[in-house]
């Protein structure tokens, strides 16, 4: 069952990293233009991270197998019409319609694991769970270089969209069979409002952060950024009405009350932010700066994924035993990777290639493979099942957010520290934003920190009160 449920997860966020390395064939077979390769790569982003709590709640309301595997079968389809588009406007409307399919399947994944895994059980899922978040990132980019290079069928590009579309439908075949359904026992209806506004606000949030930076910050995208504040701010106060009259929000604002939540999503977002922002910065600092090949930049990251897979599955014992400190341990381990990336960009300057930064690399990955898994487990741990769907398209969100907010920020520091891309300083730019990785590693690892003393204050009262009766 576990690994039917991963493949949603591991189709969402390859699909998130594939394109990357295909936009120049874009460029050239289908005439693409800069703007039409904008949103072939973030249109997808963008759908995906704006639906994610609409299609958690939606599985909270219909089921989550139902909507997992609806949304299994929507990607296959869409993914169908992506390798068979013929002009840009039909890539970029494909690709929009993914996101939208991998918004209603991917939240259902942490529903799921959390609805059907128990006990022990729990903690060997989430740590499958961490392989497979981080390897589908890395092979995104591997393989999109190796099916590329192939020309499988003489497809070209297409086939990086194509091959989905069975591993969609045998998913699909085995979760009608391995599936069981797990829907709320109590009637729940939709949020209309709450659907509009709430996703309304993601979107005008997300949209300047994910397109602002290649159009250059333009003043639209200032005032949609500007406009998502009122806009989310009106949607949790109607969210928060709805709640008190006892109808069904599609987002339960008690949950903020909720400390372990509330801080694993700002602690989520600091590590996500550092990581996603390390990996886009040094794929250009290879490809731009040193000259190697997307193939070649890809399989670069091939260690950290391995050795991030390794400590995700091999950590478990040791998250058990240790609980929020893993992530604390973990936060440590990747800030030490970072300072050795930063000593060798700032020491070996011009020096440096690409073989000097795979040992710093696989120390990050080793620190990741700590917090992942375990920092999605303890967010989840707590959570009331008829929230699952919810918490796990929130919390998806936030991560996509954080992702979407740090290679904008940081991509933009890269860029400025860089100057003109033909004489530009790649190792500067590189070196400024492994700082401020490092800076947001060790903010996330502070927090956690923090939150591991307050659970140790909040179960010793309770430790001693058998002695005190005894």
């Amino acid at each position: 069952m576990l690994p039917v449920i991963l493949a949603a997860m591991f189709m969402a966020i390859f699909d998130s990293y594939v394109v990357n390395v295909a936009t120049p064939s874009f460029e050239h077979d289908l005439g693409a233009g800069q703007v039409a390769l904008e949103l072939i790569v973030a249109g997808y982003a963008f759908t995906y991270a704006a639906g994610m709590v609409s299609g958690g709640r939606l599985g909270d309301i219909f089921g989550h197998r139902r909507l997992f595997l609806l949304g299994m079968l929507a990607f296959a389809v869409t993914s169908l019409l992506c390798g068979v588009s013929q002009e840009p406007w039909q890539l970029v409307v494909s690709r929009l319609l993914q996101g939208l399919a991998a918004a209603l399947m991917v939240p259902q994944v942490l529903a799921l694991i959390h609805a059907n895994f128990r006990g022990a059980e729990f903690p060997r899922a989430m740590s499958w769970f961490g392989v497979t978040t981080g390897s589908s990132a890395v092979l995104g980019q591997v393989l999109g270089g190796v099916l590329l290079k192939a020309d499988v069928f003489g497809l070209g590009w297409r086939v990086i969209f194509l091959v989905n579309v069975p591993v969609g439908v045998i998913a699909c075949l085995a979760g009608l069979r391995l599936l069981p359904e797990n829907r709320s026992p109590r009637r729940t209806r939709l949020d209309p409002v709450g659907v509009i506004g709430i996703t309304g606000a993601l979107a005008l949030a997300l949209l300047p952060v994910i397109l602002g930076r290649d159009e250059g910050w333009p003043i639209w995208g200032w005032i949609l950024l500007l406009a998502s504040v009122p806009v989310m701010v009106l949607a949790l106060l109607f969210e928060r009405n709805l709640t008190r009259r006892g109808g069904d929000p599609l987002l339960d604002v008690r949950l903020f009350h909720n400390r372990a939540f509330s801080n694993g999503l700002i602690v989520n977002s600091a590590f996500m932010s550092a990581f996603a922002s390390f990996s886009f910065v040094l794929t250009l600092f290879m490809q731009d700066g040193l000259g190697q090949s997307p193939l070649s930049a890809g399989l670069t990251f091939a260690p950290l994924g391995v050795v991030f897979a390794i400590t995700a599955i091999g950590s478990r014992k040791l998250a058990m035993r240790l609980g929020l400190r893993v992530i604390v341990l973990g936060g440590v381990v990747a800030a030490v990777g970072l300072a050795v990336l930063l000593g060798e960009l700032h020491w070996l300057d011009g020096d440096i290639n690409a073989g000097w930064l795979v040992l710093p690399m696989a120390v990050v990955g080793l620190g990741y493979g700590l917090i992942i898994p375990s920092l999605i487990g303890a967010v989840l741990r707590g959570v009331a099942p008829t929230q699952a769907g919810a918490v796990a398209g929130l919390f998806t969100t936030a991560q996509q957010f954080a992702t979407s907010i740090g290679v904008a920020l940081l991509g933009e520091l890269f860029f400025a520290v860089l100057g003109p891309v033909l004489t530009g300083d790649y190792i500067g730019g590189a070196e400024a934003v492994a700082a401020v990785c490092l800076a947001l590693v060790v903010i996330g690892a502070a927090l956690t920190a923090a939150m591991a003393a307050q659970q140790n204050r909040a179960a010793r009262p309770k430790a001693e009160e058998p002695a005190l009766a005894g």
